[in-house]
C-alpha cells in the first residue's frame, strides 16, 4: 500500500554533520517524491526527476544543456509556452531557435544542439517518427528530447525509441484527476540527470510532498483512465465526422505511426467549428464539457487554442475525453453540436 506523504522540510541530521545522499532539506530531497520519480522512471525506461510542473522541467532541461550560441529546435505546432520561452529568454542567452512542424519536413540537423520534439503535438495532435528523427539527429550531434505529454509513458515510450531524454507534464493524464501540478524529465544519461538535478536544486522547482502524493495515488488508475480516454476519443471522432458542424477533424488513432509508436491512444481530439460564437454556444449547450485549458482528466473539457496564442483559427478547439460514459459523452455533444448549429 503507499505510504501516507512526508511532509518535513528539514530532517534529523548527524550531530557531526551532513552526510551526502542522506535526506538533509526537503528541496533537495524528499522520500514521497523519490517514490514518485522511481514509479514515472519504471515506465519512462529510465532515471526520473519531477518538478513543480511540466514548463519547470521543460525550461529544466533547456537551460542545463543550452549554452550561448547553441542551437535549439523545436516544434513550430507544439506547446506554445515553450516558443515564448525560447523567443524572450533563451534568444537573452544568446540561443539560437529553430522551428520546425512536427510532420516535417525537418531542416538540417547540423549544428543544432537539440532536438524539442513533441508527440503527439499540442494542440493540433500531429505526429513524428521519433526513431527516425533520433538517428538522423544524433548522427549530427545533436540530443534528442521528446515531450511526453500527451501519450503518457503507458502509451509512448520515447527513450527506447531513441531519445535521449523525457519531459512531460504529469499535470494532465498522468496524475488525471485536475487538482493538482507536476512535471517531470527522465533519462539514461547520467550527465543530463545530474544537470537537471543541479539546476532543479538550485533553482527551487520543486514539487511538494502532498502533490508527489497524489500524482502517484493516482497513477494507480492510469491504465483504467487510459482506455476509456482512448475508446470514447475514437468514438468521439466519428460522431464530429459525421455532424455538418464540425470540420478538420482530427485524432491520432488515425495515423498508422500512431499505432506503431504507441500502446493507447490519447483520447485527444481536435476539431473546428465555424466561429468563436459557434464554440461558446456548443460549451453552454453541453451537460458534461467544461471549458477548461487543460486535458486529460477525469471530465471531459473543451478549449479553445485561438485565445491563447496559438496558430489556429478562431473555432479550432482541443477536446479531451474525460472518463464519463461513451454513450452519455455522444449523446451530450450531438445535442449540444445541435445547439450550436441553430446561430
Amino acid at each position: 500500500m503507499l505510504p501516507g506523504p512526508v511532509f518535513a522540510a528539514p530532517y534529523h541530521l548527524d550531530p557531526e554533520g551532513y552526510t551526502p545522499g542522506v535526506d538533509g532539506y526537503g528541496r533537495g530531497d524528499n522520500p514521497t517524491r523519490r517514490l514518485l520519480e522511481s514509479a514515472i522512471g519504471e515506465l519512462e525506461g529510465g532515471d526520473c526527476l519531477a518538478f513543480a510542473s511540466g514548463q519547470a522541467a521543460i525550461t529544466a532541461l533547456l537551460l542545463s544543456v543550452l549554452r550561448s550560441g547553441d542551437t535549439l529546435m523545436i516544434p513550430s505546432d507544439g506547446y506554445y509556452n515553450v516558443r515564448s520561452f525560447a523567443a524572450s529568454t533563451l534568444d537573452r542567452l544568446g540561443v539560437t531557435t529553430v522551428e520546425a512542424p512536427t510532420a516535417g519536413p525537418y531542416p538540417s540537423f547540423e549544428g543544432v544542439r537539440l532536438v524539442l520534439l513533441e508527440t503527439p503535438a499540442n494542440p493540433g495532435l500531429d505526429l513524428v517518427d521519433i526513431a527516425e528523427v533520433a538517428r538522423a539527429a544524433h548522427a549530427a550531434g545533436a540530443l534528442v528530447a521528446v515531450d511526453n505529454t500527451t501519450a503518457t509513458p503507458l502509451s509512448q515510450r520515447p527513450l527506447e525509441l531513441g531519445a535521449d531524454v523525457v519531459v512531460a507534464s504529469g499535470t494532465k493524464a498522468l496524475a488525471g484527476h485536475s487538482d493538482m501540478l507536476l512535471g517531470y524529465a527522465a533519462t539514461n544519461s547520467a550527465e543530463l540527470l545530474d544537470a537537471m538535478r543541479q539546476f532543479r536544486t538550485l533553482g527551487g522547482a520543486v514539487p511538494s510532498p502532498f502533490d508527489c502524493w497524489l500524482a502517484r495515488r493516482s497513477m494507480g488508475t492510469l491504465a483504467l483512465r487510459l482506455r476509456q480516454q482512448s475508446a470514447s476519443g475514437a468514438a468521439v471522432a466519428q460522431l464530429l465526422r459525421e455532424h455538418p458542424l464540425a470540420d478538420n477533424v482530427r485524432w491520432a488513432g488515425d495515423s498508422d505511426l500512431a499505432q506503431r509508436q504507441m500502446r493507447i491512444i490519447p483520447g485527444l481530439v481536435s476539431f473546428e467549428l465555424p466561429s468563436a460564437e459557434h464554440v461558446a454556444a456548443f460549451l453552454r449547450a453541453s451537460a458534461l464539457v467544461a471549458a477548461a485549458t487543460s486535458f486529460g482528466g477525469l471530465h471531459s473539457s473543451a478549449d479553445r487554442r485561438h485565445q491563447w496564442g496559438d496558430s489556429v483559427p478562431p473555432g479550432f478547439v482541443r477536446f479531451s475525453c474525460g472518463v464519463e460514459d461513451t454513450e452519455d459523452l455522444l449523446a451530450d455533444l450531438t445535442q449540444a453540436l445541435d445547439t450550436a448549429a441553430k446561430l
